[in-house]
């Protein structure tokens, strides 16, 4: 039989083990609980990278009218969303050289672009310009936080600024909504997808879409737990609510959104739908590098738009809106 010193002795060794073990779990709950805690207070700054007024490319939308090279024709919009936020966005319209002057090009569509996470509207120039061409008009607005939009970003502001500017095509410049086909990139993705459950345009284009926020957290930060965030995006969910058709554009080698993510909303979308592939490119390489073959892929989806009754017929947006407006 061991000493009772020796007896003692480990018992006393054992608690100690015990106790530390104690305080290293509890550590390590604080922390966790702390940084839990963290994700909840600065939530939208770890998900949304604005650029605010005055960084970005804002003397683009006088290089038409200056230099008169042809469209787009860029005019700016001010709207305040349903809980009082003012937002900026510009009005793009295609038009065309004619002796001295510029000549509006006649467009069937109108393009409302909700862009991607960061930046603002001034670097997405180079998309609207291409986009101009197809012809459409496009109407692209900053978020709340973004460019010259007052306002901090969260999910249900995004929805809000969304709102304002189908409220704006609709009801302040009178386009009719089967003229209006949402395109959503990446971020955007989420917000197109969200309206569209709500409205009824003539069509929506999801570029480098996302299934929700959750599980893009798991691929940008696998440690944080998806439990706790606020923001959800769940586009997976909504795509199937979405009656209008849809064309889904996604690069196989993009290195932020995975491609898969892109295919599961596709498969999870109803009819009519169609899938554009794009490969050798990154998220951010679809201007100008997709080419030619980008642009007739959205081009092919607004002309079977019109050829299935779902667009408009031969009346313009462009010639459509009140005198006055921009």
């Amino acid at each position: 039989m061991p000493p009772l010193k020796s007896l003692g002795s480990r018992a006393w060794r054992s608690r100690r083990i015990h106790w530390r073990l104690v305080r290293v779990g509890s550590a390590l709950v604080v922390g966790i609980a702390a940084l839990l805690v963290l994700i909840m207070i600065f939530e939208e700054q770890f998900i949304y990278f604005p650029s605010k007024y005055p960084a970005g490319w804002w003397d683009v939308a006088d290089a038409v009218s200056a230099e008169g090279l042809g469209g787009p024709k860029i005019d700016d919009v001010e709207l305040r969303t349903s809980d009082g936020v003012a937002l900026h966005g510009w009005y793009c319209a295609p038009v065309r050289r004619d002796d001295e002057t510029l000549q509006p090009v006649p467009a069937p569509f109108v393009i409302l672009w909700f862009h991607g996470n960061a930046g603002n509207i001034t670097h997405r120039y180079e998309g609207i310009s291409s986009l101009v061409t197809l012809p459409a008009d496009v109407f692209i607005i900053d978020y709340r936080g973004y460019g010259k939009s007052e306002g901090t970003p969260s999910e249900t502001g995004l929805y809000r600024d969304a709102d304002a500017a189908w409220s704006y095509l609709t009801e302040t410049r009178g386009v009719s909504p089967g003229q209006i086909v949402l395109l959503g990139k990446s971020l955007g993705a989420a917000v197109a997808i969200d309206l569209a459950t709500r409205v009824r345009p003539g069509g929506l284009i999801v570029e480098s879409g996302f299934t929700s926020a959750p599980d893009m957290a798991r691929r940008i930060l696998p440690l944080v737990p998806t439990f706790a965030l606020r923001t959800r995006m769940d586009s997976i969910s909504k795509i199937g609510r979405v009656s209008c058709p849809v064309l889904f554009i996604h690069s196989r080698d993009d290195e932020v959104i995975p491609f898969g993510l892109g295919r599961r909303l596709y498969e999870a979308a109803g009819e009519p739908k169609r899938f554009h592939e794009l490969r050798g490119l990154g998220h951010n390489d679809l201007y100008p590098q997709a080419g030619q073959g980008y642009l007739e892929a959205i081009g092919d989806f607004l002309q079977s738009l019109t050829t299935s009754g779902e667009g408009p017929g031969a009346s313009s947006p462009t010639e459509q809106a009140p005198p006055g407006l921009p």
